[in-house]
Parts: structure tokens; C-alpha cells; sequence
């Protein structure tokens, strides 16, 4: 198949490299063109536009930081994607978006009989779990891209459905990582050696996925993840944004929030979003670090 793809970034390339690798010619995009280098490489043709990546294909990814960006390379008149992509194309948005920017960006595919889903991704392809909103007969069409970049694909629900799923996930996720940074606090403070409780967390029930990040960034101090803090912090605005509108408790999430925003404001942006550990850090007067030996606040002698 013919496929736009636009976004080659750190989710957008090994994606786009599955579909390379299942048989499929594609033509990619990305502002950065040094982001396209490899893939050019691995056979793709580079556009220069949102709109040159999606003339001529059948189907149009796209995998972008956020809402305002997927608004400008599927609606721009003179270079996005609806400028070109032929009627009856299919639209597939990868990114973690705004529910409000989905119902746009589909009313505007309707009226150019285009389909249209949203199809948000959590984890690494091919492996990763892509949560699907659109028709029943478009998620049917497309399921063969899904499995090549899947291992796990969910038909939420109506378009729409999947971008909620992910922000669901997110606000999970994201807001538990904070409750996860805190505890461990609370046992650093309390003389608890904090290499032997990382290994009862996951065996226990306390464990989760985004505590998995604490061993291997937080207590290395090296903050790494393969998600930034800018980005985690987009996806918890959207998250905390979404609970309001419909009405639903988000207390948890909006405090969470508020700490990513004030490592934001420190300039870290751009790192791994466990670099929020240093707020709470600062907030404790402790540091959450293996080998560390804390006095046992426990004990009274």
C-alpha cells in the first residue's frame, strides 16, 4: 500500500520502519529533515510537506507532539494533508490528542469522504497498543497496518473514543508516578533501604508500569525514560482538561500536574519526565537514590 506518514520522531520513525518493514512504500514527512534521514535510507521517499506526503497515498499516518499539530498538517489549506489525500483515503492520527481537535479534524475528513480514525499508541512497535476510535467498517479496513506495528489493537469505540482511552491511560499512569515518588519518600525518610523496596514493588500491590522508572532513573539519577517531561506534561493538561468537561473528579491529576509544570519551570523540559522526583526531592529534603544509607527515622534510639 501507498502510505503517508508525517511525524518521524522518537514514536513516528520505528512505527514508520514496521510499515517499511510489512511491504508497504511510504513517503514521510517531518519538519526536522534529518528526522527522515534513516528512513530515507530504509527506502521511503521524503516529502516536503504534510500535503506532498499524502499525494497519491491511500493512507495517511500522522504520529505529532499535540494537538496544534496535527490541526496544521492535516488542515492547512495549502500544505496539509486534506489538500491532497484523495476521497475515499483513510486518515490515521497517531498522536495523543485533544478530543476537541479529533472532532475537527473528523468533520472536516467527513466532508471530504475520507475516513478518518483516531488511534493513539502506548509502548514501543512493534509490541506497543494502539486504542482505536472510528467505524467499525474503517477499523476493519485498516486492521492489517495496525498489526504490523501492534501487538495489541482495541476498537474503543465511536471517533473519538481511542484519544480518550490514551488520556485515560495517561492520567493513570502519570498521576501514579507521583503517588509512586512519594511513597518512596516516605520510606527514605523512614530509613528504609530503598534498593530492596524497588524490588518489592513490583511484586506487590503497588506495582505499575511507570514504576518500573524509578529503578532504572530515579535511583541511577540519570532520569532517563523514553518519554520527556514536556510531553508527559502535555498529555496530563489534556488528561486533567478532559475530566472537567465531562464533569468528573480529577483532583489527583490536576496535583500531579502541577508538580510536571513546576519541574517545567525549572527548565527541564526536555529531559525524562523522572527528573520530577527532584521536586518532590526538594519538597522532602531527601533524594530517592540507590545505595543511599538514610538514618532509620523508625528508630527511636
Amino acid at each position: 500500500m501507498r502510505i503517508g506518514f508525517v511525524g518521524t520522531g522518537t514514536m513516528g520513525q520505528p512505527i514508520a520502519e514496521c510499515l517499511i518493514g510489512a511491504g508497504h512504500r511510504l513517503t514521510v514527512y517531518d519538519i526536522r529533515p534529518a528526522a527522515m534521514a534513516k528512513l530515507g535510507a530504509s527506502g521511503a521517499a521524503l516529502a516536503d510537506s504534510p500535503m506532498e506526503a499524502a499525494y497519491a497515498a491511500e493512507a495517511v499516518f500522522t504520529s505529532l507532539p499535540g494537538p496544534a499539530e496535527v490541526e496544521s498538517a492535516a488542515l492547512d489549506p495549502d500544505r496539509g494533508i486534506f489538500a491532497s489525500l484523495r476521497r475515499g483515503g483513510t486518515y490515521i492520527d497517531l498522536t495523543t490528542n485533544a478530543p476537541a481537535t479529533i472532532r475537527r479534524v473528523a468533520e472536516a475528513a467527513g466532508k471530504r469522504d475520507i475516513r478518518f480514525l483516531d488511534a493513539p499508541v502506548s509502548g514501543r512497535p512493534p509490541n506497543m497498543t494502539v486504542m482505536v476510535g472510528g467505524r467499525d467498517a474503517d477499523v476493519a479496513q485498516s486492521r492489517p497496518l495496525f498489526e504490523a506495528i501492534a501487538a495489541n489493537i482495541f476498537h474503543v469505540g465511536p471517533s473519538g473514543a481511542g484519544v480518550v482511552a490514551k488520556l485515560v491511560t495517561q492520567y493513570l499512569g502519570y498521576t501514579g508516578f507521583i503517588a509512586a515518588l512519594e511513597g518512596m519518600l516516605v520510606a527514605a525518610k523512614a530509613g528504609v533501604d530503598l534498593d530492596v523496596l524497588a524490588k518489592i514493588v513490583p511484586v506487590s500491590a503497588g506495582q505499575s508500569r511507570t514504576f518500573d522508572n524509578i529503578p532504572r532513573g530515579v535511583l541511577t539519577r540519570s532520569f532517563a525514560s523514553g518519554g520527556t517531561l514536556d510531553i508527559v506534561a502535555k498529555d496530563m493538561d489534556l488528561a486533567v482538561a478532559l475530566a472537567r468537561q465531562v464533569g468528573a473528579p480529577g483532583a489527583l491529576g490536576a496535583l500531579a500536574l502541577d508538580l510536571y509544570r513546576r519541574a517545567q519551570a525549572q527548565g527541564w523540559g526536555g529531559e525524562g519526565f523522572p527528573v520530577v522526583a527532584r521536586i518532590l526531592e526538594a519538597m522532602a529534603g531527601a533524594e530517592i537514590k540507590s545505595g543511599e544509607q538514610h538514618p532509620n527515622a523508625l528508630d527511636p534510639a
